[in-house]
């Protein structure tokens, strides 16, 4: 099995831990609010959110998926990282196996936050994914981010 990874930085002048506690520890709570245009909801199928955890991600009507599931690897809370991997989802990926997330968020320099994540595609045996291909992934992260980013700014009392 190969793998196709990528990185990707997002900058925000929101701080580090209210994008990490809305991303990540919150993120069952909070992302529905910031995108009810996109998710419908996010619900814990086992484990309450810690290491070991498999959430799934209810996506509204319409769209190409309806749902997807993520095993949590890691939540550091202090040094604000985690790990996931997507195990599942309702269509059947036809070259990827499953995706590895890394995503660490730092104080950038002169306030907010740099938000750095990092993408492993374990790809079935026999193909070969091209970053053509890696795109629609990377556009749904970053849309998450800024939609993320924008409603803490726009409701500062949130995830404080």
């Amino acid at each position: 099995m190969a793998v196709t990874s990528y990185t990707e930085e997002f900058t925000s002048t929101v701080t580090p831990a209210r994008l990490f506690k809305a991303l990540v520890t919150e993120s069952h709570v909070f992302i529905p609010k910031a995108v009810p245009g996109g998710i419908k909801n996010i619900e814990f199928l086992e484990g309450d959110g810690g290491a070991g955890s498999i959430k799934q991600t209810n996506l509204v009507d319409g769209g190409k998926l309806k749902f997807m599931k993520h095993r949590i690897d890691v939540v550091d809370v202090e040094n604000l990282y985690t790990k996931y991997t997507l195990i599942g989802c309702d269509i059947e990926f036809e070259k990827v196996e499953s995706v590895v997330s890394e995503i660490k968020f730092e104080a950038a320099p002169g306030g907010g936050c740099v938000c750095k994540m990092t993408s492993e595609y374990h790809v079935k045996a026999g193909y070969e994914l091209k970053v053509e291909e890696v795109k629609e992934g990377k556009l749904r992260a970053s849309g998450l981010f800024k939609a993320v980013e924008e409603y803490l700014v726009a409701h500062p009392e949130e995830c404080s």
